[in-house]
């Protein structure tokens, strides 16, 4: 599934690591990446965040998509930074599922976001 992710590609994102449930992702915050307000802009943080989580959801093998996510903007990236994205899977139950991702840079944590998956039949 990531080899064929050119969004995530093309940002430079990279899987750090991934097993059953879980993922780990890098993103630096380029020119292209910074808003207005010469921050990163939290759409490339939530992307980042996206696909950590649809590593991880679907780490189990069936196709899974997202059923909804949010995510709480905890502190204001910049140019230059290398922010790493950690998915965990909180729960499964039938076709849905549960997984909380956590970015930071370095040892601050800049967001959380929670994913919610569904399976396809």
């Amino acid at each position: 599934m990531l080899s064929d992710d050119l969004a995530s590609a093309s940002l430079g994102i990279e899987l750090l690591e991934a097993g059953p449930g879980h993922a780990t992702m890098r993103m630096t915050v380029t020119e292209t990446m910074v808003n207005g307000h010469a921050i990163g802009h939290g759409g490339y943080v939530f992307l980042l965040a996206d696909t950590a989580f649809a590593c991880a959801c679907n780490s189990h093998g069936p196709v899974t998509v997202a059923a909804g996510a949010d995510i709480t903007f905890v502190a204001s990236v910049k140019l230059g930074d290398e922010l790493v994205a950690t998915a965990q899977e909180r729960t499964r139950y039938g076709r849905s599922g549960i997984y909380d991702v956590t970015v930071t840079r370095g040892d601050e944590v800049v967001a959380e976001f929670r994913g919610r998956s569904r399976t396809l039949r």
